[in-house]
């Protein structure tokens, strides 16, 4: 009988955390409680920063809803404490959590180029903006997301039972962590990621990637660890899922169990599909203000579906529909790979593939990129688990809906 191996122990934490995130420290202490991007600044407040913001052209950032440019949740967190923030060491948020285990103050160029207002991607330095107010020589040092900037801390190692050699990099925005894996696994060359989750994110790779980006459509230019420029495009598709076809909050599941990307049910779904195209069933978007390609859009049904299956059917085309849009913003040729939670949810896939018959379109086979590409950090020729799935397009013709559906918007807009 073989003896149970002992699991190896770690040698790395990898802090990993969304964009529009900051903390404030001094004296080894956070100076305000973070604020939630999803909070909004008062009005007067955010109208008197808009009025400070750089172009569009420089920063990459647009003018986004409530705390999601970071450089709004500065203007705020000067205005509830100005003494203690001028006297602050600024943490994009995954570094605070590099701070947090292991005592050492750093920033990261994937966490200060995302959305924030206080980075310029093609000048590969902080926005003027952010020198301008004083916030630029206040963030921390920067290190690459994959610099070791310490060692867990001792109190850490004793109350978790790691080792206190264990070592701390300095970690990256989720959405880049993601893209490392799509890079892994789709290798060099020009291609497109759609990153899937609460939030869908286009992103464009390659030499040709410069093509201006249309401002008003929640687009905006990301950067990777090695702070070159990536044109993106976004809208919060697991959360406008979710709203369609149920009750619940979350990436694409009701309080009902109506999940969209359950093995199980795909073939219902896709058999349902076919019913929601024949009778013309459309979501109109947005289901979340202020964001995606259309985010000043009323959102309403056009023959809404009373049924579980075809309600999730339709709300798998509409996602796979306003995805197609965010594709075209970003200039998306070439191939594309569809990673995270709804690579599996067949009828989203299978649609996006037929609505771009000019993009050879796979599938991540599992939805663990963004651990995957933060192990890609210390391990860079690891390969990808599972490989690539190509997706095959679904058989109707969708061009008459998407025409059906981009009438419907066109209508709207006329009428407001």
């Amino acid at each position: 009988m073989l003896a149970a191996r002992p699991a190896p122990a770690a040698e790395f934490l990898i802090p990993v955390a969304h964009g529009a995130g900051v903390a404030a420290l001094r004296e080894g202490a956070l100076v305000l409680t973070p604020l939630d991007y999803e909070a909004a600044p008062p009005a007067s407040l955010l109208a008197r920063y808009r009025a400070g913001r750089d172009a569009f052209a420089e920063t990459g950032s647009p003018a986004l809803p409530q705390g999601l440019n970071l450089g709004a949740q500065l203007a705020w967190m000067e205005a509830l404490d100005p003494a203690g923030l001028a006297g602050a060491t600024l943490l994009p948020w995954a570094q605070y959590w590099a701070w947090f285990l292991s005592g050492a103050a750093v920033s990261e160029v994937t966490s200060l180029g995302c959305h924030s207002d206080c980075w310029a991607p093609f000048a590969g330095d902080f926005s003027a903006m952010a020198i301008r107010r004083g916030w630029a020589r206040r963030f921390a040092r920067r290190a690459r997301a994959d610099a070791v900037v310490g060692t867990l801390r001792p109190d850490i190692a004793r109350r978790t039972g790691l080792s206190p050699a264990v070592k701390v990099l300095a970690g990256l925005h989720d959405t880049n962590a993601a893209l490392l894996a799509a890079r892994g696994a789709l290798g060099p060359g020009e291609a497109s990621v759609l990153s899937t989750g609460t939030w869908f994110i286009a992103l464009r790779l390659g030499e040709a990637a410069t093509a201006p980006l249309p401002e008003a459509r929640d687009c905006l230019v990301n950067v990777d660890i090695a702070a070159r420029p990536v044109p993106s495009a976004r809208f919060m598709g697991g959360r406008e899922i979710a709203a369609l076809i149920g009750e619940g909050v979350g990436e694409g599941v009701g309080e009902g169990g109506l999940a969209v990307d359950a093995p199980a049910d795909q073939p219902r779904l896709l058999a349902a599909a076919e019913a929601v195209l024949a009778a013309g069933a459309l979501p109109l978007p947005t289901l979340a203000p202020g964001c995606g390609p259309f985010p000043q859009g009323v959102p309403r049904w056009l023959a809404e579906p009373v049924d579980r299956d075809s309600r999730r059917a339709a709300a798998c085309l509409y996602a796979a529909l306003v995805a197609d849009v965010s594709l075209g913003c970003i200039d998306a040729r070439a191939r594309l790979l569809i990673e995270g939670r709804f690579a599996r949810a067949e009828v989203f896939t299978r649609a996006l593939a037929a609505l771009r018959p000019d993009l050879a379109v796979d599938a991540a086979a599992r939805d663990n990129d963004v651990s995957f590409g933060a192990l890609r950090l210390v391990l860079p020729a690891l390969a990808p688990p599972g490989g690539l799935r190509r997706i095959a397009p679904l058989a109707p013709d969708l061009a008459a809906h998407r025409a059906r559906w981009q009438a419907a918007i066109a209508s709207q807009r006329s009428a407001a």
